[in-house]
């Protein structure tokens, strides 16, 4: 499902919600051009979120839910960062993060047709019940979604 709105807030909820339903789920959105490409210039793609959710018979469902810069608009709104914090994250490698954003902005401009603010919804059944042995492997670390 693809969607025109903004603002769109936490989307780990949404994907938490669908997958302790027993759904898989990724949620992604755009948002005002916040980030700019890492060799410099003006803000070109939003900080474009990702959620991701997968169910688990073990009733802990793996929740991952990230931004694409070092730190959110919201702590930018709330005094926890400065403006110039925004800036794709990965240090020397902030190409990567920038190259997420740009594609997951676009494909939602894509699929949506608008070209400001849109979301997009993929929900399936699961096929596969992966994460109680991913859980195993971790050896006990704290995985994504974990309290």
């Amino acid at each position: 499902m693809a969607e025109a709105c903004f603002p769109t807030g936490a989307l780990g909820y949404w994907v938490r919600e669908l997958s302790a339903g027993g759904l898989c789920a990724a949620l992604t959105a755009t948002s005002p051009a916040r980030l700019a490409h890492p060799g410099g210039g003006e803000p070109l793609v939003g900080t474009t979120p990702l959620a991701v959710g997968i169910p688990s018979s073990d009733g802990r469902p793996l929740v991952s839910d990230v931004s694409m810069g070092t730190v959110t608009h919201g702590d930018v709104l709330a005094g926890l960062a400065a403006p110039e914090d925004l800036v794709p994250f990965g240090g020397d490698q902030a190409h990567k993060a920038f190259a997420l954003a740009a594609g997951l902005q676009l494909l939602v401009q894509a699929l949506t047709g608008v070209g400001d603010y849109g979301a997009l919804l993929v929900v399936a059944p699961p096929a596969a019940d992966p994460v109680p042995a991913f859980r195993t492997r971790a050896g006990g670390l704290r995985l994504p979604g974990d309290s």
